[in-house]
């Protein structure tokens, strides 16, 4: 072969070796050829951070991926070591959210709510470290299966619209040792807004109001989420659902039982005086503000049920509209004779004239009754008997605002 062409050969071969070692050369990153404290430095220039290291942010998940039987409060805690946490999503399976917060400035997040009981959850979390390089961790776990559970009966229903002396009041099936996680699972909005606090009548009712009668026309809207919540030792709600109800007009009845009167106001102006009768001597009407919490068109009443004895049982009282639990009603009365308006002749109920059988649509005891609603309050004053309790029926309102929130 021709010496020019050696020559071209090996001058060829040269240029693909050293083609091979400045690949394998920049392909190295630097490395041992210290090429790191060049001007490319072994950086990316894009983001800054060096290639190849990965985050020092260490994320932490309780419970451990895979637990089940998981407490549904207290045990789900999500933190992070040499980072800050810059997001944290705990899901359902059905997609739905746990609320929380990140706090000590991203060293931890902690769920702003229980837990559901029975549900598999996943979480999602994610931190940087000081280089502001990233690292993710995903866990997921089953809360227990409470053996033995509560629920809440509760009143006004859903979709009704009530007096502006309406309360929220649940009563527990279980006595409630925990009171404080059951209240914080009860969230009620209104609008417009207004302060709204609970306050508890022994172990197994809870009731929530206003400072002040409600204003007509505002809109509740109650959350009542007893799902996965300790109400005692071992016991854990199984409830989850909205009740929203509606304040309708703002009407208060006030009865005189020295006057044997009843006026009846619409937005504090007075629509109707109706003549009445209140309890006899030793079977007084309670004084004070008794809310409507049922109505009967027509009902029994035995005085053996509210301790008289065998002294009354009527079988078609009309109109009846109860007041308190302990039998307390205002109620059409057929047999009173001249009572109403003159003198007190009833075992402690609130009458007014009525016909039998409560046909005649006309008579105060109908008027009244038609005019009514679940909610509206009624005041006796007075009377010679003691305040009623407020724990006796919806009657909360005879409790100062600062005793209410005790």
């Amino acid at each position: 072969m021709p010496a020019g062409r050696r020559g071209t050969g090996r001058k060829g071969a040269a240029l693909i070796a050293g083609a091979l070692l400045l690949s394998l050369t920049a392909c190295g990153g630097g490395g041992d050829s210290g090429a790191g404290s060049g001007s490319g430095g072994g950086k990316d220039k894009g983001t800054g951070t060096q290639q190849g290291k990965q985050s020092t942010a260490a994320v932490s998940i309780l419970p451990k991926s895979g637990a089940t039987g998981v407490d549904t409060s207290g045990a789900l805690k999500v933190s992070v070591a040499q980072g800050r946490l810059t997001q944290v999503t705990v899901k359902n399976a059905k997609g739905a959210e746990v609320g929380g917060s990140i706090t000590g400035g991203g060293a931890s997040w902690t769920p702003s709510t229980h837990l559901a009981g029975g549900t598999k959850y996943t979480v999602h979390a994610v931190a940087k470290d000081s280089e502001g390089r990233e690292a993710a961790e995903d866990s997921t776990f089953t809360t227990l299966t409470p053996k033995n559970t509560f629920v809440g009966y509760f009143t006004p229903e859903d979709g009704s619209t009530v007096g502006v002396g309406m309360p929220f009041s649940v009563r527990f099936t279980r006595g409630i040792t925990s009171p404080a996680a059951v209240e914080k699972a009860i969230r009620v909005r209104t609008e417009p807004a207004v302060d709204v606090e609970g306050h508890w009548f022994g172990n197994d009712r809870l009731d929530f109001r206003p400072e002040k009668y409600w204003k007509a026309g505002t809109k509740v809207t109650v959350d009542l989420d007893l799902d996965g919540v300790e109400g005692r030792d071992g016991v854990y709600g199984k409830q989850h659902k909205t009740i929203r109800f509606t304040i309708g007009r703002d009407q208060v009845s006030v009865v005189d039982a020295k006057k044997h009167t009843m006026k009846v106001t619409q937005d504090g102006k007075v629509i109707k005086t109706i003549p009445v009768t209140t309890g006899k001597p030793g079977y007084d009407t309670w004084n004070g503000q008794m809310v409507m919490s049922e109505k009967l068109a027509v009902t029994r009443m035995n005085g053996e049920t509210v301790g008289y004895g065998g002294e009354y049982d009527i079988k078609d009282v009309p109109h009846a509209i109860r007041l308190t639990d302990s039998g307390t009603f205002i109620h059409g009365n057929y047999w009173g004779g001249g009572a109403f308006g003159n003198y007190n002749a009833s075992h402690g109920c609130v009458g007014l004239r009525d016909v039998r059988g409560g046909y005649d649509k006309s008579v105060p005891a109908a008027w009244f009754f038609n005019h009514s609603m679940v909610g509206d309050v009624v005041v006796v004053k007075h009377s010679h008997d003691r305040t009623v309790d407020p724990a006796n029926g919806l009657n909360g309102w005879n409790m100062s605002w600062a005793d209410w929130k005790k």
